[in-house]
């Protein structure tokens, strides 16, 4: 059960959108794959056609429930979502005082997901420090940084590197690297930080997205990029990135398999 962890020190860098057409590019092979949801905003659900008045999610529930399955959405094909969901900010804060708290909170949580054969999940956190991220850093195989092409982004590197995210190492199993995202090469300071991050991080930069206006539209229309445009710059890089995840993973990925449009229904 490979759990990948999708992170950044900043927001507004495209983690979430790298999450869910991620999730897309790995299932292409015919893998089950879970993206889960453990930012507030609640916005991954959106990548994957569920309508914007469905509030259903597992945090409300997670004190109560020892078992989050329960709260999956299926996406269509072999997709599926575990929502944040609509929380009032008091079953917010006793979610994360669970996580900080009680370290068997969140595998209790996931046991069933976490043991479902062959199941590849995909997790998304909020920007910055988080007890999601630190309580799911003792579960997961490995973690993607997404950085911006830009000097902002630049400067945080070191809260990667110094352990700023979590306090302690990122990840001890296969590791933690890098994603550039939203690359111009019609920009100088752009092209700058591109080079600059893929001398600095060699074999830990995964890969360099770069700026494709298809990606925006895609969301716009709630559809991956594979969906919307497969043959856009975007979707050759992401289909890379997942290669290379992959690779580190050591699963099988990329029989060209195109999904159909999202449909929900119950897990």
């Amino acid at each position: 059960m490979p759990l990948i962890c999708v992170c950044s020190p900043k927001g507004g860098v495209g983690k979430t959108t790298l999450t869910a057409n991620l999730a897309y590019a790995l299932a292409r092979s015919g893998s089950k794959v879970l993206a889960l949801d453990f930012d507030v905003q609640n916005a991954l659900r959106l990548h994957f056609g569920v309508p914007l008045t469905d509030g259903r999610g597992y945090v409300a529930k997670a004190a109560e429930s020892s078992d989050w399955s329960q709260f999956v959405l299926t996406a269509g094909g072999n997709i599926f979502v575990l929502p944040y969901g609509d929380a009032t900010e008091e079953q917010r804060l006793t979610f994360e005082e669970r996580l900080a708290n009680d370290e068997h909170f969140l595998t209790r949580g996931l046991n069933t997901l976490l043991n479902y054969p062959g199941l590849i999940i995909v997790a998304d956190f909020p920007p910055g420090p988080s007890a999601a991220l630190k309580a799911m850093s003792r579960l997961a195989d490995v973690h993607l940084v997404t950085l911006l092409a830009d000097t902002a982004s630049l400067s945080l590197l070191p809260q990667i590197e110094n352990n700023r995210l979590t306090g302690e190492m990122l990840n001890r199993k296969a590791g933690h690297f890098f994603v550039v995202n939203q690359s111009d090469n019609r920009r100088q300071i752009s092209r700058d930080v591109t080079t600059f991050l893929e001398q600095r991080l060699g074999n830990q930069l995964l890969g360099v997205l770069h700026r494709d206006e298809s990606v925006a539209e895609a969301n716009a229309s709630q559809q991956s990029v594979f969906d919307f445009s497969p043959a856009s710059a975007a979707a050759f890089d992401i289909e890379l990135i997942a290669k290379r995840v992959a690779g580190i993973l050591g699963v099988k990925i990329g029989d060209g398999t195109v999904h159909n449009s999202p449909r929900m229904s119950g897990f």
